[in-house]
């Protein structure tokens, strides 16, 4: 069976936590800590503007020598970031996120915001598939399998 992003962001909840452009990088930074993830999306009026992460904000403020209070996220986010669709399979996700390098993508449907994945959900939806695929390959081997 193929994941979709659909049943992860059903799994997880679709919420994605966002920032306006004019906030500054240690709004952003104080709702990642509260929510213990490692981005956050950029919108305007419902609509995805950009996405900032901790990687961003390593590279861009802290190597920089900027002060987080007094930089706003509008300057520094990843603009018009890639996208999936909650139809989009966990290894057309994975490839996504391996040939770019990136480790959060928001996901539209129809122009509106559905949520977020990260390489965490990925790598949690497939070790669960594995698990099941090895659980079903050890009852077949087993004999335990009922057979309709």
């Amino acid at each position: 069976m193929t994941t979709t992003v659909k049943q992860i962001l059903d799994q997880k909840g679709g919420k994605a936590v966002s920032v306006h452009p004019d906030d500054t990088v240690f709004t952003a930074l104080s709702l990642m800590a509260e929510f213990d993830i490692g981005s956050v999306i950029v919108t305007e009026n419902d609509r995805l503007l950009g996405i900032f992460t901790e990687r961003d904000y390593a590279r861009k403020v802290v190597l920089k020598g900027l002060v987080s209070k007094d930089v706003r996220i509008g300057e520094l986010m990843t603009p018009n970031p890639c996208t999936v669709s909650p139809s989009s399979t966990v290894d057309e996700v994975m490839r996504t996120m391996t040939e770019n390098r990136f480790r959060h993508l928001p996901v539209v449907d129809h122009g509106h915001i559905a949520g977020i994945v990260t390489i965490g959900d990925m790598v949690k939806s497939i070790v669960t598939q594995q698990e099941a695929t090895i659980r079903q390959l050890s009852s077949y081997i087993s004999g335990d399998l009922a057979t309709n």
